[in-house]
């Protein structure tokens, strides 16, 4: 078959026949998965059969552990008697015990599930518990019975995210959304962060660390319990308050979610659950994730995929998220989790290092979720750039909308640290911005958490240093620390102006937190200085962080508005020498002065032979802290320029700036 995806990319022709046993693998494994007239959702009901259920006489919990000897439902209700309650098995790998009476079990009392296997016997959290809380006095995990009296009701049934409208995304972790030293939580958020986040123009709201977690400071990466909302933060309600807030606010939610990997953990998580490392994870070395200290999810099995798709519908369904990002998707994709590997090659990306199993998975998730959510808007974190990752399944892709540019900021940093400004790689720097796969989409940014974490620096420090700690004032005057608020506008300006299709930024960062991220931990004396926003920086009108503020506002809501990040980007001229960078998008020029120094006085602007052009938006503007030295209303026509091999226009551009030009 003639697939769209070597039809647009005709590079990956040679690999023809690797597309097509993609394709036939995944025809295979839904053969395999679905029953007659079945779909993939009909599939994904995991949640619906196992774990804790009320029904109309009592109470029902099913567990899934093939390799288990015996099972015990224990808990507040038995007095934790671990003989009293045994279960049921049905024969088929699943275990059944139902309970008489509605008040056999109490809202908010504990439980677990006492599992024999191998002659030894564990209290272990239910595989599907969907509320998991930690005891203040043994610090211990435990299932709780979420029963409330009177069941949450939803308001946001008129809402749809808007179809084909690029994402600008607000990456945030509820529980450092606060500026007090503590945790914050789900109705904080809604209440307090999600009409600041509408404000400042963002789309889509993007939350961390919702799925449980035992530790704090891995920033929900290490996932126990994937069913469960955190309880860090609150009740299921109070996240399903936030989702429901937002959407009322017109912001779409998406999960960071963790299917590429889960914490080793067996008190806390689902390792070794039925006694075997083999009923969700890989068997030997290849089950331990040598980067992460975690267990390695096998794909190819169909429990594990009943799992995975099943966590996956509960989420839009129980919770009403409106999509996904795929946390992990390039460690997923292959053998070797694509460690130390440069990727220079097709090759690289056809060849037996590929997981095929979890190259299917990815398919069968991406297609379910069109099923559930048809608008549902699926981000791949992939630094390796997998062929036809975003691309439609039916096309031969994997089906993701988006992914991340994740060089793009490692390239920013790179630039920071061994350059001096007035020398930084134009011809790089266009290359990194522009450069993708023909046909694919992605997410620009110029940091998310990741470039923010303790050891590292953010790129306000990176650029203004321990002179921000007493030079953000404006009226203390600082060539540094001005030097690198303009600096720090300019690099988001042109991550959104030509990066990508869609935009990221985390919480925080556009208006320059000061601060690094470290969670409370025994090595900083379990501190939460670090591991919260201080808002009040940027709404102190005394401070330059109001202005980096009050810039990305009019930045988000310029793209938004003018709908800017439809279309591709194009370089119009680069400079080594001046430092000089023009993109045109969408009938709009970007001009870009990276010099420290240097006043452009005569900036040639190429364009078309009559084109007119006026200023809609500048870098220098007073409102963000410039010194206002750009002549808004000018207006500039495109003809022969003295010098110039084709017709356009002249622009002063002062040092450290940018501005946005709009054909008239």
């Amino acid at each position: 078959m003639a697939w769209k995806l070597l039809e647009d990319q005709p590079e990956l022709r040679p690999y023809e026949k690797e597309i097509d046993e993609r394709m036939r693998r995944l025809k295979e494994k839904k053969r395999a998965l679905l029953k007659r007239g079945q779909r993939l959702s009909d599939f994904a009901n995991g949640h619906l059969f196992f774990g804790l259920h009320k029904t109309e006489t009592g109470w029902v919990y099913r567990e899934w552990a093939p390799g288990a000897e015996a099972l015990y439902l224990v808990g507040d209700f038995n007095f934790w008697d671990r003989e009293s309650h045994p279960l049921k098995s049905l024969g088929d790998g699943s275990w059944e015990i139902k309970l008489e009476g509605k008040d056999a079990l109490k809202h908010l009392s504990r439980f677990k599930v006492n599992v024999k296997a191998n002659g030894e016997r564990m209290d272990r959290i239910p595989l599907y518990a969907t509320y998991v809380r930690q005891e203040k006095e043994t610090r211990s995990f435990s299932a709780v019975v979420w029963d409330p009296p009177e069941e949450f009701i939803w308001h946001d049934e008129a809402f749809e995210p808007q179809k084909n409208v690029p994402p600008l995304i607000y990456e945030a972790h509820v529980g450092m959304a606060v500026e007090e030293k503590r945790v914050g939580t789900y109705r904080e958020f809604a209440d307090n962060i999600l009409p600041r986040i509408r404000e400042d123009g963002y789309n889509t709201v993007q939350l961390m660390a919702v799925m449980e977690h035992p530790y704090y400071g891995s920033f929900g990466y290490q996932v126990s319990n994937f069913f469960a909302a955190s309880s860090r933060f609150g009740t299921p309600d109070d996240l399903k308050y936030l989702v429901d807030r937002a959407h009322a606010l017109g912001l779409s939610v998406l999960l960071d979610l963790v299917h590429s990997h889960a914490v080793k953990n067996t008190l806390e998580g689902i390792n070794l659950f039925d006694g075997t490392n083999g009923q969700f994870f890989k068997e030997g070395e290849a089950g331990n994730h040598p980067a992460w200290g975690s267990k390695v999810f096998d794909y190819g099995k169909e429990g594990v995929l009943h799992f995975l798709l099943s966590n996956l519908k509960f989420w839009l369904t129980e919770y009403h998220f409106d999509g996904f990002r795929f946390d992990g998707a390039g460690s997923m994709l292959y053998q070797n989790h694509g460690l130390n590997m440069t990727f220079h090659g097709l090759d690289d990306y056809f060849s037996l290092n590929t997981d095929v199993d979890a190259l299917t998975y990815l398919q069968l998730a991406s297609l379910l979720s069109r099923e559930v959510r048809p608008h549902a808007l699926l981000i791949a974190e992939d630094v390796s750039a997998m062929p036809g990752l975003c691309r439609p399944v039916k096309d031969g892709g994997i089906g993701f909308d988006y992914r991340l540019s994740m060089g793009l900021p490692d390239f920013y940093i790179k630039s920071i640290k061994e350059k001096t400004f007035g020398h930084w790689d134009m011809d790089a720097f266009c290359w990194e911005l522009l450069g993708k796969r023909r046909g694919e989409k992605r997410i620009a940014y110029a940091e998310s958490h990741d470039q923010a974490l303790v050891g590292d620096q953010t790129i306000i420090f990176r650029l203004a240093g321990a002179d921000m700690y007493q030079s953000m004032d404006r009226a203390v005057p600082n060539l540094r620390v001005e030097g690198a608020v303009a600096m720090h506008k300019l690099l988001r300006l042109v991550t959104l102006a030509a990066g990508g299709e869609g935009y990221l930024n985390f919480m925080g960062n556009e208006f320059g937190h000061p601060e690094w991220i470290d969670f409370p931990r025994e090595g900083n004396g379990w501190s939460h200085d670090y591991a919260r926003r201080q808002w009040s920086l940027a709404d102190n009108g005394y401070l330059r962080y109001k202005d980096l503020g009050e810039f990305d506002r009019a930045m988000v809501r310029l793209f938004r508005d003018k709908k800017l990040l439809k279309g591709e980007a194009s370089c119009l001229r680069i400079h080594q020498d001046d430092q000089l960078m023009l993109y045109r998008r969408r009938g709009y020029i970007f001009a870009f002065n990276f010099h420290p120094a240097n006043f452009q006085t005569a900036a040639f602007i190429p364009a078309g032979a009559g084109e007119r052009f006026s200023f809609v938006f500048s870098s220098d503007d007073e409102t963000f802290g410039g010194k206002g030295r750009i002549p808004e209303k000018k207006t500039f026509r495109a003809g022969a320029c003295p010098g110039q091999d084709r017709p356009g226009f002249f622009l002063e551009l002062p040092p450290m700036t940018a501005v946005v030009l709009k054909k008239v």
